[in-house]
């Protein structure tokens, strides 16, 4: 067991989750010039069309505001995906929103899309693109977009005009643009994962980056591990259809199905989507269903239950081409980044 994992076993479970992931939060950014000296893990990675530095990115949801990017990236993830971002700000749900089940390596979540709104994000994102301007071997960066909560899921005209406003704001700074429709908090967000709904919505947004940018954006979509096989598959042919060009696999679940934690704390703890440990066989099946639809051509992010550096292989063997972590990293601490990295390494490496 690392200090990491003491110090987070014996203190941290003892702090609110949401306030103990803004402490940690800060801890990376303050600490973020000292990371920044140490060389950057890995192998590049050619993926959408671009160069990731590594295999390995933090998946949407850490860094929702477009604060860290840098700091995270010092720690060793080769791309960081920032949002879920929204057309218009929004406090989120209620809180008690995060919750932790060390027992089972899981994190339970219903923070409902929190963010400061596509405006500011932009502005954001928009300084920190004149502060490294010019500067080399900077990380990937992905923008992760969201419906607004207010916006209702059975009105396509307003879906499509949310999502185009933030990718209006966004994309021009995005080398990437995720449309997530599969988290499971947001009110009738994940009806939008119908094919018949996604994919006019991917098109709409499709069509509104091209107009926004000189640049091809590649666009990607988010889609859950509860879907029916047959669901999954029909979102792959949805893909290739209309040319897409990545599918990240996968959002978070619904299911409590076989965790450790005693029922009667996940019953008190109540609705949210679950990430983890818990997480890694389904996101695992999806990703090998993805692939043997999709062939070669079109992109796979693996996320999901990714701990170790066998998780990390095994993603990849299945199909991935690129990975993602939010849980494990709670869990493992700010080395796990280059753990995983150097984990999945080419014998012979440097």
């Amino acid at each position: 067991m690392t200090a990491y994992s003491l110090l987070f076993d014996h203190v941290a479970t003892r702090v609110d989750a949401e306030r103990a992931h803004h402490l940690g939060f800060r801890a990376v950014r303050a600490g973020a010039a000292v990371a920044s000296r140490l060389p950057r893990p890995g192998q590049p990675v050619p993926a959408l069309g671009l160069t990731f530095p590594n295999v390995l990115g933090v998946a949407a949801g850490f860094d929702k505001n477009a604060v860290g990017i840098d700091a995270l990236a010092a720690l060793g993830f080769g791309h960081v995906e920032v949002g879920t971002v929204t057309g218009e700000g929004q406090p989120g749900n209620p809180k008690p929103r995060l919750f932790r089940l060390p027992a089972d390596r899981a994190v339970v979540n219903r923070m409902g899309f929190n963010n400061d709104g596509a405006e500011v994000v932009a502005r954001r994102l928009a300084e920190r693109a004149a502060r490294v301007q010019g500067r080399a071997g900077g990380p990937v960066l992905g923008v992760n977009i969201g419906k607004t909560k207010v916006v209702p899921d059975d009105d396509q005209a307003a879906v499509e005009a949310d999502y185009a406003k933030s990718t209006r704001l966004l994309a021009p700074f995005a080398d990437y643009l995720v449309v997530n429709v599969s988290s499971p908090n947001t009110p009738g967000l994940r009806n939008l994962q119908a094919v018949e709904k996604l994919q006019p919505l991917l098109e709409h947004v499709r069509r509104t980056a091209d107009t926004v940018t000189s640049r091809r954006v590649p666009l990607l979509v988010k889609i859950a591990p509860d879907l029916a096989d047959d669901d999954v598959l029909a979102v792959a042919d949805m893909a290739l259809a209309i040319g897409l060009d990545g599918i990240i696999a996968t959002n978070t679940t619904t299911s409590r199905a076989g965790l450790a934690s005693p029922d009667a704390v996940v019953e008190a703890i109540g609705n949210g989507g679950l990430s983890g440990r818990p997480v890694r066989e389904r996101a695992l099946e999806v990703t090998r269903l993805l692939r043997g639809r999709l062939g070669a051509g079109t992109t796979i992010i693996g996320v999901g239950g990714i701990t170790t550096p066998e998780d990390a292989r095994a993603r990849l063997e299945a199909g991935a081409d690129l990975l993602q972590g939010y849980s494990a990293f709670v869990y493992e601490g700010p080395l796990w980044p280059r753990r995983i990295v150097a984990g999945v390494a080419p014998v012979g490496a440097g």
